[in-house]
């Protein structure tokens, strides 16, 4: 196995991580070292800079087919706690964002066994009816598979209807781990790992920026999450189309793994550090304070993190799980918190053009560059 020694050369000269050297990484209990090189790393693709965004969330149904083991957020159909949003709650939602000054509408909900392919791409275009000028960004890998599923198209012709609708970008989630003896375990209902793979590259080859997450803490092990990394890579490799990785911290309340304690805070700035250096062809690596908490997202700014995420009004998937995190954070206290942390706050659109503001009005401006390096192999 490699040591943390090689491993900071190879850092320092710009060559890529192996698997091994992630494992070794991963084995460390040398925290702050792991943080220096993540932060050499993010400093050398994104500055000293700070980004975030003025967004709300939208989760159009909590109905779901799937029973994945670790989401507290699905209902049944017959549940009280089952809803279903409709045309006029879709349409005021978007309103009140743009009258908040938003930039982006995420959405994301349950895949609902009784309602149409139509309904979903209906949603966005209330959405963009309603608040044109808004990114919507929106349903993750698994919802497209299950669009294709149930109005038997292909992913292509899918995405092809929704970017017709409105659509600007995909999300990230659904990915969970993919290594088999974890995603079978915790979520193997729904969309397999080589699909989930398959309508990311498809929207890529489409034009479509996009995310990708990890979900871990739970019964992930090092190989497995040093594995999802390197099947992201390879992608990125392939399309460039990733925008932002965001691990997203395991949370067991109201779920059917809630013998599981949470990860520390250790874990997350571990693994925060550990994406920064595996990640190397992902522009950005996002902190997503509603799962990680603020502190920890602040603290994260120094560990390979450089996006703490939005204002995330109206979140509900995180909040269900035991999310102690506020609903909302004003664009001054995100700030607050960056210059805090020691970086220049920069508010950012989805596709990662830079936000200038006039009075109640925005503007996107240039797209931030980010300078990938290309990564020796040797």
């Amino acid at each position: 196995m490699s040591t943390l020694g090689a491993i900071r050369e190879k850092v320092e000269s710009g060559q890529r991580l192996s698997f091994e050297d992630g494992l070794t990484l991963e084995a460390s209990t040398d925290l702050f070292t792991l943080g220096d090189m993540a932060n050499l790393v993010r400093e050398r693709y994104n500055g000293n800079f700070g980004y975030y965004n003025v967004n709300t969330h939208i989760n159009p149904t909590n109905v779901c087919v799937y029973k994945c083991d670790f989401c507290a957020f699905r209902a049944d159909l017959g549940e009280d706690r089952a809803y279903v949003m409709d045309e006029a709650q879709i349409r005021e939602r978007a309103l009140q964002a743009h009258g908040r000054g938003a930039t982006e509408l995420h959405i994301v909900g349950g895949l609902h066994h009784k309602l149409p392919f139509q309904y979903y791409v209906d949603v966005v275009k209330w959405v963009k009816d309603a608040a044109p000028e808004i990114h919507v960004k929106a349903y993750t890998a698994v919802e497209i598979e299950w669009f294709c599923k149930i109005d038997r198209k292909s992913i292509k012709e899918v995405l092809e209807t929704l970017v017709d609708a409105g659509l600007g970008s995909l999300p990230g989630g659904g990915a969970e781990i993919f290594h088999p003896e974890v995603r079978e375990a915790i979520c193997g209902a729904k969309a397999s790992t080589e699909t989930w793979l398959e309508v990311h590259r498809t929207a890529h080859k489409l034009g479509l920026n996009s995310n990708a997450t990890m979900l871990y803490g739970h019964i992930d092990k090092p190989k497995h999450r040093i594995d999802h990394m390197i099947r992201l890579r390879e992608l990125q490799d392939e399309t460039g189309g990733f925008q932002t990785f965001i691990p997203l911290a395991f949370h067991p309340d109201n779920s059917r793994m809630d013998e599981i304690p949470k990860p520390s805070g250790v874990m997350d700035l571990k693994t925060m550090a550990i994406s920064r250096l595996m990640l190397d062809n992902f522009p950005h690596i996002k902190a997503y304070w509603v799962m990680l908490g603020i502190k920890t997202a602040q603290v994260a700014l120094s560990f390979g993190a450089d996006d703490i995420d939005g204002t995330v009004v109206h979140e509900k998937i995180y909040h269900e799980a035991g999310a102690e995190t506020p609903q909302e954070q004003s664009v001054a206290e995100i700030r607050r918190l960056i210059v805090e942390a020691g970086r220049v706050p920069v508010e950012r659109d989805t596709l990662y053009h830079e936000v200038s503001r006039e009075g109640s009005s925005w503007a996107s401006g240039k797209r931030i560059e980010v300078p990938i390096l290309t990564m020796s192999r040797s």
